[in-house]
């Protein structure tokens, strides 16, 4: 039913929103049968093309990370998914009374799983990490991760437009602080706690 949803919020995504909000998730179910899997795509991707192509800025010059360094990173991004989808999802819920909202924390994290999976999703594109590739492709997953969201919000939290949109702006800006979050942490840890190990490729 979750991949059914999935594809339906990217060919008719109003409808498909209609439909998961008849649906009712355990929070459990949702980390373990959706989220697990979906942090995973970026986490393994990203892991497999450092350690075998290695990363490139232009294309000419590949740089390797080392096995013993990616694993470590690599399960570090997976578990800091998991904490970035509970938290927005939390600060969903904590907001929702402000704009007129009324459900539960499951149904805030429906929606916060279910507006990012173009972002997991674009996470494939780590399979080849070169950085004007993944920056598109990101950009665009981000798009459209922006345009559920004003979609869904509506649907989900069955609120007026008006304040749908006032809401999903304030979900979004707390969204955008989460990643600069995860980057400055992800920098900090790399040279800290799981530093980096690079070679040529």
């Amino acid at each position: 039913m979750f991949l059914q949803h999935m594809m339906g919020v990217f060919y008719h995504p109003k409808e498909e929103w209609r439909s998961i909000r008849n649906e009712h998730y355990s929070a459990m179910h949702v980390f373990l049968a959706q989220i697990s899997i979906l942090a995973a795509i970026p986490a393994i991707s990203l892991f497999i093309g450092t350690t075998q192509i290695g990363w490139t800025l232009d294309g000419s010059e590949f740089v390797l990370l080392s096995v013993s360094s990616a694993l470590p990173a690599a399960l570090a991004f997976y578990v800091a998914m998991w904490v970035a989808v509970g938290f927005i999802a939390w600060s969903i819920h904590w907001m929702e009374r402000t704009y007129g909202g009324n459900v539960s924390y499951e149904e805030c994290l429906v929606l916060t799983t279910f507006t990012a999976t173009p972002l997991f999703l674009s996470g494939l594109a780590g399979l080849y990490p070169m950085l004007w590739f993944n920056v598109i492709v990101g950009m665009i997953a981000l798009s459209y991760t922006v345009y559920l969201l004003y979609t869904g919000v509506p649907e989900i939290m069955q609120i007026p437009e008006d304040r749908a949109f006032f809401f999903s702006t304030s979900i979004l800006t707390v969204g955008l602080c989460v990643l600069v979050g995860l980057i400055a942490t992800t920098v900090i840890l790399w040279g800290t706690i799981v530093p980096l190990s690079f070679t040529s490729g």
